[in-house]
């Protein structure tokens, strides 16, 4: 089964998205029988990948459709339930692969609510009207301000542990300590009692911000709402429509106007093409705004998350993946200039956070990265990051033999854009990480910036791994797939986890770490998935049989 990323307001079941002037409302209504796949029934507003990737859509629409709207208010459209999380017959069904996927993703939904509160002015009200367990608590843990309905009866949890013998898989034990600085012995009493906390206990622990009784709760969500959206400095015009994806999928490729990657199941690898800009941006914001979806970054963005999350969930076999370039890379250039020179409007800003967070899912996929620098490439600017993001990066000595006549040695440029506007996961640059304890290496590197770099140059630098020429090109590239291919497929993952993200840690490093390293492991455990398992022994009535060695 392809499962497709694309989406419209008017096709969700799951969710209601409105709009009242500043203030949007996210209401979950998950319907029972829209589930991605058949075996499961979506009770209590507990959700799947289907759940979420219209909660994405939505995130996204509100960033770029409405400018106007300074505060989301996430809510439940049932009664007394907000949600009861991650379907359990769904995880306890679905392969390894695809929970940790599943994970993932909403996940990086969540980092997306987060990043708009912080970066966007559109802050994010959880109105919490009724219980909400593991990753529904969740859910509420990604927006930052959290309202409980005091009636006795609503509580927040997360339950994992006591009852499915793994973690909050979506950053929840994370989010408590690091983000809402609850105590440790707090937090642990809390995620061993499956019942959950609601209350003045749940404010005095901070697991939520304030409770507020049923007869006062939809004129406080008011007033609250319409506080928070008062800070933000959005402004009240139109906003850019994000028209459906152009896209063409058959067995072997997947095709969008500006990125293309051929499916080479007999290699384990995607070969990806990022094209350039085929003009020069218009002259000021006011061309950008008239451009508006059809820029060239925000269009080129687009059809790399959406590349990048197809591969992620439909081709699990294919564990490299060759990026490329094409085009100007003066034409990179200029179209990041445009978006710098205007970052402080919101939609220069919001197409940058985009990229910033595109870039930021390619560095957590888990997936072995190769950049090829060829001629005829654009690794400049904000493309170079694409090169800063692989585990290593090939840089042709020369020309080839045999290329097209007039062609120019392959170069790379360093570009205002690498300097800041684009951090990592570990909120360092992709130039400070690759750099990390080297500041001389660093600021010879940033001190290029501008310069086009041949292999050499960018060999010299520290730009690139390997500057191989025209003869032994082919099989060096040939034998880097081939050695990857041959690996352990969980080993690369664990490798790649660990070097990619060099520094100081983060609450997003952390998440992923422990997503990668120990939920993986967890969810792999017969503890947890295996025939006696918690989650399989889930709902029967019987207790799971647990293996008592810790390990």
């Amino acid at each position: 089964m392809q499962v497709e990323f694309r989406t419209h307001p008017s096709r969700y079941r799951h969710w209601r998205l409105s709009i009242d002037g500043p203030i949007a409302t996210v209401a979950m209504d998950v319907d029972e029988h829209g589930g991605l796949v058949p075996g499961y029934e979506l009770m209590l507003n507990s959700y799947d990948l289907a759940v979420d990737i219209e909660l994405y859509d939505a995130v996204q629409r509100l960033r770029f459709e409405h400018p106007e709207v300074g505060a989301v208010v996430m809510t439940s459209a049932k009664e007394r339930i907000f949600s009861s999380g991650a379907n359990i017959r769904m995880l306890a069904a679905a392969p390894h692969t695809w929970k940790v996927n599943f994970c993932k993703f909403t996940n990086e939904t969540r980092n997306g609510i987060e990043d708009a509160s912080a970066h966007s002015g559109q802050t994010w009200i959880a109105a919490v009207n009724g219980t909400a367990s593991g990753g529904g608590y969740e859910l509420a843990l990604a927006c930052e301000h959290i309202m409980l309905v005091d009636d006795r009866s609503s509580m927040v949890s997360l339950p994992e542990l006591p009852l499915l013998g793994v973690l909050p898989g979506t950053g929840g034990l994370t989010r408590l300590v690091d983000k809402r600085h609850v105590r440790r012995d707090l937090a642990d009493y809390f995620t061993t009692k499956a019942d959950g906390v609601g209350g003045r206990r749940a404010v005095a622990w901070r697991l939520i911000d304030e409770a507020v009784p049923r007869t006062q709760w939809a004129s406080t969500v008011d007033a609250r709402a319409a506080q928070l959206a008062a800070r933000s400095a959005r402004p009240a015009g139109a906003g850019i429509e994000l028209a459906e994806l152009e896209k063409t999928r058959t067995d072997d490729t997947i095709a969008y106007r500006h990125v293309r990657a051929v499916l080479d199941h007999d290699r384990g690898c995607a070969e990806i093409t990022v094209s350039g800009p085929a003009c020069a941006p218009p002259a000021d914001a006011a061309g950008l705004h008239e451009q508006g979806v059809a820029f060239w970054t925000l269009a080129m963005t687009r059809e790399l998350d959406d590349l990048i999350l197809d591969l992620r969930t439909n081709e699990t076999e294919l564990g490299t993946w060759l990026l490329r370039t094409s085009g100007d890379p003066a034409l990179v250039l200029a179209h990041d200039a445009l978006l710098l020179d205007n970052g402080a409007d919101w939609l220069s800003n919001e197409i940058m956070l985009y990229l910033k967070r595109t870039l930021k899912r390619l560095d957590v996929t888990s997936r072995s990265i190769l950049a090829l620098i060829e001629p005829g490439s654009c690794f400049a600017g904000s493309l170079l990051e694409l090169a800063l993001a692989a585990d290593r990066s090939y840089h042709l000595f020369g020309l080839f033999e045999d290329g097209p006549a007039g062609t120019s040695p392959a170069a790379v440029t360093v570009g205002p854009m690498n300097l800041g506007a684009l951090p990592m996961g570990n909120d360092l640059t992709r130039l400070q990480t690759r750099f990390f304890g080297d500041p001389e290496a660093l600021a010879a590197a940033e001190a290029a910036v501008d310069m086009p770099l041949e292999a050499e140059a960018a060999e010299r630098l520290g730009l690139v791994t390997f500057t191989p020429d025209d003869i032994d090109w082919a099989e060096e590239v040939r034998i880097a797939v081939e050695e990857r291919a041959s690996f352990s497929p969980d080993a690369l993952t664990g490798m790649e986890a660990n070097y990619r993200f060099a520094g100081p840690e983060t609450i997003e490093t952390k998440i992923f770490g422990r997503l990668s390293a120990w939920q993986n492991w967890i969810f792999h455990r017969p503890n947890a998935s295996g025939p006696d398992g918690a989650l399989r022994k889930f709902g029967t009535g019987q207790r799971a049989d647990f293996d008592r060695r810790r390990v």
